[in-house]
């Protein structure tokens, strides 16, 4: 006959199983203090996703609207260089991670987290879907009208972790070069979301062209038409094409998104129309 056995609560695996229950619980409260979630993803690394998310992110503060930047790429974290923060900067209160504020946009990432900038992050799944769940959950987000999540590129533990965590998200916005092989990769993340009924807001072609400084020519430097192609192929919208500008490289390097450092320039124009169509605010 078996032992019949009962539980205290004080064994591992309750404790455990409470501790998840109570992480799962603040997780959704949190989010639910979140109108609009938008996922940055792409097939490949190298294409400007997070370039696309950071400058995504300050577009709608430039627009009036309380916004979280979090930052879920934990091999290689690029939102803490592309706005020059710096380590150890974020707070603590009550338990809770605050997250870094500039202006109206809150940001998180693990390159703000970790003691060295410099070390490599060696983590398996399991621990990466906790670290996920915590940004969502311990850090301290307050009421937002959107966040913005830069996803490093495929189809890995960090963005199908994501799409999951957040089931109510307006969708991803998938960013691609106009190269063949970047399309290759990008329709793998268009699956992907596919498979997991996850929405797609549509796709951005980046290095779309390259602008002279000088006299503001567009000259067409890879094979265009492939993120067209793949929009009209997969039946979601091609927001826009931005060209490759010198404005936006400086404001990567600088810190400064190019979106209001350069806010004149033939890209920051193209990024405010695809902004609108993103989340339907009006940027001049």
């Amino acid at each position: 006959m078996a032992e019949n056995h009962s539980c205290s609560g004080n064994c591992g695996e309750c404790g455990s199983r409470e501790k998840e229950q109570f992480a799962e619980c603040e997780m959704r409260r949190q989010l639910a203090r979140i109108s609009h979630k938008i996922v940055v993803m792409s097939g490949k690394g190298g294409v400007g996703k997070s370039t696309v998310a950071v400058n995504l992110a300050m577009a709608l503060t430039l627009a009036g609207k309380k916004v979280g930047l979090l930052d879920v790429d934990l091999h290689g974290p690029s939102v803490p260089t592309m706005l020059h923060l710096e380590r150890n900067l974020y707070g603590t209160e009550d338990g809770r991670i605050l997250p870094v504020e500039i202006g109206d946009l809150k940001v998180m990432s693990v390159g703000v987290l970790l003691p060295d900038a410099d070390a490599a992050v060696i983590w398996r799944g399991p621990m990466k879907i906790g670290v996920i769940r915590q940004l969502l959950a311990d850090v301290e987000w307050g009421d937002l009208d959107y966040l913005v999540v830069d996803c490093p590129p495929g189809t890995g533990d960090e963005p199908l972790s994501i799409c999951q965590m957040l089931p109510d998200a307006d969708g991803a916005v998938i960013v691609t070069t106009p190269q063949q092989v970047a399309a290759a990769d990008v329709i793998k993340s268009l699956d992907f979301c596919k498979r997991l009924n996850f929405p797609v807001i549509g796709i951005i072609e980046n290095m779309s062209g390259f602008v002279c400084p000088k006299c503001g020519e567009l000259t067409e430097i890879f094979a265009s038409g492939a993120g067209e192609a793949l929009a009209a192929r997969c039946g979601v919208p091609l927001l826009g094409r931005i060209p490759i500008d010198p404005a936006v490289c400086r404001g990567g390097d600088t810190g400064q998104p190019f979106i209001n450092s350069a806010g004149g320039s033939v890209a920051a124009g193209v990024f405010r129309k695809i902004v609108g169509q993103i989340a339907g605010v009006e940027l001049k």
